[in-house]
């Protein structure tokens, strides 16, 4: 599956991740985080793990050429979606990218048996965590100190109830009302990667839901 979207300037696909895009999606992820993946953790997502699903924003600009903008991981666990990371380059950032990426992710990951999505986010993230709220995800937990690069505390946000009715809800656009209402998250990056981090495949990065 594959969404297209009209923006100023261009067009953007929203679609699944491929081996063609790693190098992209890599220099993004170096641009958006302190601790950034290594290559292989991409790798292992994408070749490797049956439980993750990958997508990516391309651009495609009037001029003919093509690039990734953004992307997603998520994993599912038995009956509920983790937002590993989620991130935008910022020469993109203020589009509604991260927003269709997340819609995109969610509705898979819905139709694929998951009846709740979970992540966590940096306190500070203030543009995140508008992010996540547009999708009904609430704030339930607190992990004090938890990113080791600076001892931030992460907040635990998830949505709960997931099911056919969610799945309307994404694909007519509803949720478009309240990203209207509370404003879209500037240029400023409301990217995001999941605390915890697998440490024997990413070697100790940690994630934070980006995008």
């Amino acid at each position: 599956m594959s969404v297209s979207l009209q923006f100023n300037g261009g067009v953007i696909l929203i679609r699944p991740m491929q081996a063609d895009d790693l190098e992209q999606v890599q220099a993004i992820d170096k641009i958006s985080f302190s601790m950034p993946w290594p290559e292989s953790a991409y790798r292992y997502e994408l070749f490797e793990n049956q439980s993750s699903l990958l997508w990516v924003a391309e651009m495609q600009e009037a001029a003919g050429s093509r690039r990734v903008a953004g992307m997603v991981v998520v994993w599912l666990v038995v009956d509920e979606a983790h937002i590993a990371t989620i991130a935008v380059h910022p020469d993109y950032r203020g589009r509604g990218i991260a927003q269709e990426l997340l819609c995109a992710a969610l509705i898979e990951s819905i139709e694929r048996g998951m009846t709740s999505a979970t992540l966590e986010v940096r306190a500070h993230n203030l543009a995140a965590q508008r992010l996540y709220r547009r999708f009904r995800f609430e704030e339930t937990g607190v992990r004090p100190r938890y990113y080791r690069d600076n001892f931030e505390d992460a907040l635990i946000m998830t949505a709960s109830q997931l099911d056919e009715n969610t799945v309307k809800w994404l694909k007519d656009g509803a949720w478009k009302a309240s990203n209207e209402q509370s404003g879209r998250a500037s240029g400023r990056s409301a990217s995001v990667r999941s605390a915890s981090a697998r440490t024997d495949i990413m070697q100790e990065t940690d994630h934070e839901s980006r995008g």
